[in-house]
């Protein structure tokens, strides 16, 4: 898919991973449209870059808020050729505790609420618009893009519900991508190691430069930029389909 022109929906597009490439999409020449709840900074990214920009307020777990957030894009800018999933959630806590209690029920399945089930609420109701595009000269009627981690892989202690939920996005990316290569779109996921987002961000500056330290090469944290990067010519090459691709430095999380 060429990026000039194209319209793209990027969820969690008011922060992090999501808000790069929000704006690494625009300065390509895209259209793009931010979905994210009302408390982000998504309505304010979008009146910065302008035109060929907007917000769309939505929570991803809602059939309902999601539709409409979808069609109001395609309504402003025209046929949807690219869903950017990059909202979620990062949850903590041991199966049980130290104390003995055991891991809140209700954080769990929030979890997989927001990080699974939302993202796949975002695939299939962006795949029913895509497939009534014009394909282009390679077949081609969109391009769905999720983000899962590298904690699908080497989920550390305390993190079962956020794993278990990347775990399922990373899961779900090749039988999705078969299904919907009849109509033309492609489906693709990033697993990102240790980025420079708004949950680790919150860590004192040490914490973070140790995080970094542990990371193979480069020995820093990732930006965001970078993550953006990948998605920009995930979007552009179109051999790139049904496949995770790890954005991690060559990191491989330790237990702890």
């Amino acid at each position: 898919m060429q990026i000039e022109g194209l319209v793209a929906v990027i969820t969690g597009g008011g922060s992090g991973l999501g808000e790069a490439t929000a704006r690494a999409l625009h300065a390509g020449g895209a259209k793009v449209a931010i979905l994210d709840l009302a408390r982000s900074k998504g309505a304010e990214i979008a009146d910065e870059l302008g035109e060929n920009a907007a917000f769309c307020e939505a929570d991803v777990t809602s059939e309902e808020q999601v539709s409409a957030a979808l069609d109001a894009a395609i309504d402003g800018f025209g046929a949807l050729g690219a869903a950017i999933n990059c909202a979620g959630i990062g949850s903590a806590g041991r199966t049980v505790g130290r104390d003995g209690a055991p891991f809140d029920l209700g954080i769990f399945r929030r979890t997989i609420e927001i990080n699974l089930i939302g993202t796949f609420n975002v695939i299939r109701l962006a795949a029913s618009r895509m497939v009534e595009n014009d394909p282009n000269a390679d077949g081609e009627r969109g391009v769905i893009l999720n983000t899962a981690s590298v904690a699908a892989f080497e989920g550390q202690i305390g993190q079962c519900a956020y794993s278990a939920s990347k775990g399922g996005v990373v899961g779900m990316t090749l039988p999705i991508a078969r299904d919907l290569s009849r109509a033309g779109i492609r489906v693709m996921t990033i697993a990102p190691g240790l980025f420079e987002t708004p949950m680790l961000m919150g860590l004192p500056e040490p914490a973070r430069e140790a995080l970094g330290r542990s990371i193979p090469f480069p020995p820093r944290l990732g930006r965001p930029t970078e993550f953006a990067s990948l998605a920009c010519e995930i979007v552009k090459n179109p051999m790139l389909n049904g496949e995770v691709i790890r954005l991690d430095g060559a990191i491989r999380m330790q237990p702890k």
